[in-house]
């Protein structure tokens, strides 16, 4: 399966209301079982059923940065999303190792529940930006960069929690999303596009892989990433230019860059030639307070205000 480039629109999935059951998944890294404990209640407090799948809590036999099996952890996500009576799929945690299990997904089954089913909203960052990329490229459907259920930021962070509760339960009420104090416009201007992106390293990372994004072009790109010296970030940009990934890119929404090495004069010197809006310090990410992004819905950037605003609501 190709793909031309970003696509020019995708399916929304439906707003969440009281008393939808939601499924716990966790694609990638193990889940510290009191801290999803916690966020199990933060879910319940907001009137969901969740419902954790069989192997979040489950260890690899070999290596203990993955949670479960690649096969098990396909199994749980197939079966939340593909399960009638599931109303929305959330990540426990990022980590590693989404992308090892993403081709043991059956993706015909997969477009089938869409079809005749309601789309999902699918919540996470991080490792999840592998699954955000397949489910845009080979799904069609709008997902959410957003916190995770067993990470600190839902668990903790008051801010980060109520900006996904309101694009979950009232999107119109968050269809301007607007930067974290102290973001700084690199490249001023206005720009729009459809919404794309996430962790930098995972993007880097996707180049070449079956069904992969052949270019962000028309896009608004959404970048962060966690724990990088600058000349691995240099690295991952520079691959992604050199690929001719982000030619014809619309502009760059750029969110945290969480303990990772000062970068603001690398990201001027490997985007700000580019010659299109680039906007730093955005707050989505790995950062406190993150902010929610839908991924896949067409969006208006203005650089020099700060405003990322959705021409749709994140959900229908």
């Amino acid at each position: 399966m190709t793909d031309p480039g970003a696509p020019a629109a995708t399916t929304r999935p439906e707003r969440l209301a009281p008393g939808a059951r939601v499924a716990v998944v966790a694609p990638s890294g193990p889940v510290p079982e009191d801290r999803l404990a916690g966020g199990l209640d933060v879910l319940r407090g907001w009137g969901l059923e969740p419902v954790v799948a069989p192997h979040v809590l489950t260890a690899h036999p070999e290596f203990d940065y993955l949670a479960g099996t690649d096969a098990q952890r396909a199994a749980d996500l197939q079966w939340a999303w593909c399960a009638p009576d599931v109303d929305a799929v959330f990540c426990a945690r990022g980590g590693y190792g989404a992308q090892r299990m993403v081709e043991l997904l059956d993706w015909t089954a997969m477009r089938a529940a869409l079809r005749t089913g309601r789309p999902k909203p699918l919540v996470g960052y991080s490792d999840i930006t592998a699954l955000h990329e397949a489910f845009a490229v080979r799904l069609g459907v709008s997902t959410l960069h957003g916190p995770m259920v067993a990470a600190a930021d839902f668990v903790k962070d008051e801010r980060a929690r109520e900006h996904l509760r309101a694009t979950l339960f009232e999107p119109e009420s968050v269809r301007t999303i607007t930067a974290a104090d102290g973001y700084r416009a690199l490249v001023p201007g206005v720009a729009a596009g459809v919404t794309l992106g996430g962790c930098l390293s995972l993007l880097a990372a996707e180049l070449g892989a079956p069904a992969a994004r052949a270019s962000a072009r028309g896009a608004l790109v959404c970048l962060e990433d966690v724990g990088e010296e600058a000349y691995r970030i240099d690295r991952y940009l520079t691959q992604l230019l050199r690929a001719g990934w982000l030619d014809g890119a619309a502009g760059f929404v750029l969110g945290s860059w969480q303990d990772c090495e000062p970068v603001r004069d690398l990201l001027v010197d490997r985007l700000g030639g580019l010659g299109v809006p680039v906007v730093d310090g955005f707050g989505f990410g790995h950062g406190s307070g993150a902010l929610t992004v839908p991924l896949g819905v067409r969006a208006a950037l203005d650089a020099e205000a700060g405003s990322l605003t959705l021409d749709v609501p994140a959900l229908r």
